[in-house]
């Protein structure tokens, strides 16, 4: 490991040999679902433990109580492409913000996919092949997800499905694109080629669609073939596991820096990004006793965590799938399209759920206004231009480093930079022409959304 000038760097040989499991330090039931009654889908019976659709050995690790899971040899190889990220002081926004602040942010834009979502979509795409699999299904709401498993089934020589929510298959034709030049077919969700699409489409012909309704169709299409199954980017355990080399890495290069941050701040949209990087710091922070603040940061317009409220719920909006305790929206809640498309997502994983519950993390919300003026100072003073969901989590950072300033204290702040805004420059263009509209959901349809959530008969089960 070096430093090279605000940059702390490490080479292949120290990408982590494990990804962290954190139910080893969270006392929490998150393997246990209740299935839907099939003669009353909006209702539930006794708990059951998930019957899982994934390889035995990825669902074992992500269950377990293991604090620590073996990255196999030849996912750990295929990081090394890219991985270790670069840790980077920020001293131009600091310089900005005259801030007595010390800003750090992981950069997770270096790999071909411009994103996170890589490192559990190389790991996902291994574990299927051994187990059999020949083709993956997904839904993707901005494309992050979508674009990274289209790369890792390029290279495990696996077919590859996307249904992409059809605001961002408009708003990200380029992600699209990368898509199709690594062999996936990509439909813009709701589809007419689904039933769940259709539902969709006959209720609401103009529908911009949303995550829920994209996995749904990606579910449907993966029952079609025995040799089929869909791949999840955010929200379940495994996801989040496969993402904590991103924390694990973060670790050593902040002791390489000489520090160790006051607070720690990542973008939520099921929560993999979130989870990637406050996770091990988590773990740290109950072996040392260290005060660090972990904050997630949402959009007004999808606000599950700071409006939502902690319930089971399914995770896409025809029910097909286990229900899971999670704060949530309602899974039929639609969020206005915003070019965050990767944070629409109605519900949080039920890890980060949990930790929220209790006390250990935060969360905030923006508008998109005050997100892409975030992330346009970033851009001019970091030369790096930030997704939408990353310029979340900048705007969060912006706003710590203003208070500390005030305050006239010292703190040291870490973000996760998940990935680059390269292929989202339109987004930014509506910026700069002051054309960018902000949304902000009323109350009174959050309530009708949760007012579905389905009907949990178990004693316990509710919120």
């Amino acid at each position: 490991m070096k430093a090279v000038r605000n940059r702390f760097l490490m080479d292949e040989s120290d990408v982590p040999t494990h990804w962290y499991n954190i139910l080893a330090d969270l006392d929490v039931p998150v393997a246990e679902v209740r299935r839907a009654r099939p003669d009353r889908p909006d209702r539930t019976d006794e708990p059951n433990r998930q019957a899982p659709n994934i390889p035995l050995s990825m669902y074992r690790g992500s269950v377990g109580r293991e604090r620590f899971v073996e990255i196999p040899a030849e996912v750990r190889e295929a990081y090394q492409r890219w991985r270790p990220t670069p840790l980077v002081r920020a001293r131009g926004l600091e310089a900005a913000l005259e801030t007595p602040a010390h800003i750090y942010y992981k950069y997770e834009g270096t790999n071909a996919a411009g994103s996170h979502k890589l490192n559990s979509a190389l790991a996902q795409a291994y574990f299927y092949k051994k187990a059999g699999v020949r083709r993956l299904t997904t839904g993707t709401g901005a494309g992050q997800w979508g674009t990274a498993l289209a790369m890792a089934c390029q290279s495990m020589d696996l077919e590859c499905t996307v249904f992409m929510v059809r605001c961002s298959y408009r708003q990200k034709p380029y992600r699209r694109v990368l898509m199709g030049l690594n062999g996936a077919r990509v439909i813009p969700s709701p589809s007419p080629d689904t039933e769940a699409g259709r539902a969709v489409l006959a209720a609401s012909p103009d529908s911009d669609g949303s995550l829920a309704i994209a996995n749904a169709e990606a579910l449907e299409h993966a029952r079609r073939a025995d040799d089929a199954r869909f791949a999840v980017g955010s929200g379940e355990n495994h996801v989040l596991l496969h993402q904590t080399v991103i924390g694990e890495e973060a670790l050593r290069q902040m002791e390489l820096a000489g520090e160790f941050p006051d607070v720690v701040v990542a973008s939520m949209g099921a929560g993999s990004n979130f989870a990637g990087l406050a996770f091990p710091f988590h773990r740290e922070r109950l072996r040392t006793g260290a005060a660090t603040r972990l904050i997630a940061v949402e959009p007004d317009a999808c606000p599950k965590m700071t409006r939502g409220r902690y319930a089971w719920d399914y995770n896409d909006v025809s029910g097909t799938t286990p229900l899971t305790k999670m704060y949530t929206l309602g899974h039929t809640f639609v969020a206005p399209g915003l070019h965050a498309g990767g944070l629409r997502y109605h519900g949080a994983a039920p890890l980060v759920s949990a930790l929220y519950e209790r006390g250990w993390m935060e969360a905030v919300a923006y508008g998109q206004n005050a997100v892409f003026e975030a992330g346009a100072l970033f851009a001019r003073t970091e030369s790096v231009v930030p997704a939408p969901e990353s310029a979340h989590a900048v705007r969060a950072v912006i706003d710590e480093a203003v208070r500390a300033r005030e305050e006239r204290r010292s703190t040291v702040i870490l973000c996760n930079i998940s990935g680059h805004g390269l292929l989202d420059l339109s987004a930014y263009d509506q910026y700069l022409a002051g054309s960018l509209e902000d949304h902000t959901v009323s109350d009174e349809r959050i309530a009708a959304s949760l007012a579905a959530l389905p009907e949990v008969l178990s004693a316990g089960a509710t919120s």
